[in-house]
């Protein structure tokens, strides 16, 4: 695909590193010429530099002939106008746009058919507050990934002495939990993926990626560490779009408190929230804290826009008792080095927002892409059509179909009804098969495997 990515910040870079890495013709363009040449130097890519939203850059960078334009600059009005320049001048067939101001995505008119031409809209704000949500709902989780509008879920979760399963074969779970079907998709232990067999088995501080129907995903959880009580106090730290958001999404359910220090957006989230206790101070004041029974706290979420704010943030409010920590990091570097210490989930939006972006790039038919442990692996769900004669998978056994090598198929979701992947079920129609491939170079063949072939048109 020739892919024009406007905008050459965290998203777009790791965007563009992540398709070039596909072999696609990637030209990426920003109004940062230091930044375009050092993407320059370690991908495969062209760049322009200029304006994004220009009709004589757009020109220059090909959007004459291009397949798709991804809007991904820090400005949503340049987004939006580059959207339309792209429809209107270029006929480009499918625009993305990163839009994060709620004071446009609040009004669907703008974006209907007399309105901005945008094929998908991607909110990072709106992402990251869906992640931290579920992670919240399913304590002790690292990752939690919906597939099937939410019928089955992929869930990665440290394996921690005390669990049940721990130290066992995982052949030992069929026997333990006879009415609860699941699939280990995979273990990474000490960074190094392990693909599962029944004779596997699970050590203590394994990271577990499984699948299972929605309903069972607390019962595998506790099998694999001891099973943690639900939390109830959520304090949130920063009350930017992200903060906001999370504590509209929560006072319904749990008791929050979120913490500004600007006094007029106190005022404005005291206004537009109306069960989260709204305090006016900084996180890093040790003397709020305990004011506010840090020790009490289930979870401690640190989401402003400073990255550094919200690592020392965590950490004080760690040493002060609070139970659990979640932190926002918008540098990938930094992502690594402080998950697991002290620091409980670390939280990037890039790699939340990438996946996102990926479900549209994809051949083949793909519904859902999951970018996971910092882009390094993915989770897929892809839907099998065609029939026996042009199709690789439709009508054939799991263990018939030709996987590429560190690729497990995890789940099927079949009129409503989940299927854990096991060797004796066939591919249908229009099943709704989720894979787990542990290396992401094999991406292109796995899109390839569920391409139809000319005998079905």
């Amino acid at each position: 695909m020739k892919i024009l990515i406007l905008g050459a910040g965290q998203v777009g870079g790791t965007l563009a590193e992540n398709l070039a890495n596909e072999a696609n013709d990637i030209t990426i363009i920003d109004s940062d010429g230091a930044r375009l040449r050092e993407l320059q130097d370690r991908l495969d890519i062209r760049t322009v530099q200029g304006k994004a939203s220009y009709p004589t850059v757009l020109r220059q960078a090909g959007a004459a002939d291009a397949d798709m334009l991804i809007a991904v600059t820090s400005s949503d009005e340049t987004n939006m106008v580059a959207c339309q320049i792209a429809s209107i001048l270029f006929k480009t067939p499918t625009k993305i746009s990163r839009v994060r101001a709620s004071a446009y995505l609040a009004r669907n008119e703008l974006f209907g058919e007399n309105g901005f031409p945008i094929d998908v809209m991607i909110s990072p704000e709106h992402l990251v507050t869906r992640h931290i949500t579920r992670l919240i709902e399913y304590p002790g989780a690292l990752q939690v990934l919906e597939f099937s509008k939410g019928l089955a879920r992929l869930v990665a979760i440290r394996a921690t002495e005390g669990g049940p399963l721990v130290g066992h074969e995982l052949s030992y779970l069929r026997s333990h939990m006879p009415r609860i079907d699941t699939r280990v998709a995979a273990i990474f232990r000490k960074d190094r993926a392990i693909m599962p067999q029944g004779d596997t088995v699970i050590e203590d501080g394994d990271e577990v990626f499984f699948i299972a129907g929605t309903d069972h995903i607390r019962s595998v959880m506790s099998e694999l560490q001891p099973l943690v009580k639900n939390y109830k106090r959520i304090f949130i730290c920063g009350g930017g779009n992200i903060g906001q958001r999370l504590a509209h999404t929560l006072e319904n359910r749990y008791q929050v408190k979120l913490l500004e220090r600007d006094h007029e957006r106190c005022v404005m989230l005291s206004e537009n929230l109306r069960k989260t206790v709204v305090l006016e101070g900084n996180a890093a004041n040790k003397d709020i804290l305990l004011e506010e029974n840090i020790e009490n706290t289930d979870v401690f979420c640190a989401v402003t826009n400073d990255d550094e704010a919200n690592i020392m943030a965590s950490l004080l409010a760690k040493r002060l008792g609070a139970r659990k920590v979640f932190t926002l990091i918008n540098n990938p570097d930094y992502v690594d080095l402080i998950q697991g210490g002290d620091i409980d989930v670390a939280i990037s939006p890039q790699q939340t927002t990438i996946g996102s972006l990926l479900t549209h790039v994809r051949r083949g038919d793909v519904v859902n892409v999951h970018s996971l442990r910092r882009g390094a692996a993915e989770a897929i769900e892809a839907i099998a059509h065609g029939d026996h004669r042009s199709s690789k998978v439709v009508g054939k056994r799991l263990d018939e179909i030709p996987l590429p090598e560190g690729t497990t198929i995890g789940a099927i979701v079949r009129h409503n009804e989940v299927l854990i992947a096991h060797d004796h079920v066939r591919i249908q129609p229009d099943d709704h098969v989720i894979l787990f491939l542990v290396d992401k170079t094999r991406v292109r063949d796995v899109e390839k495997l569920f391409q139809v072939g000319l005998t079905f048109f």
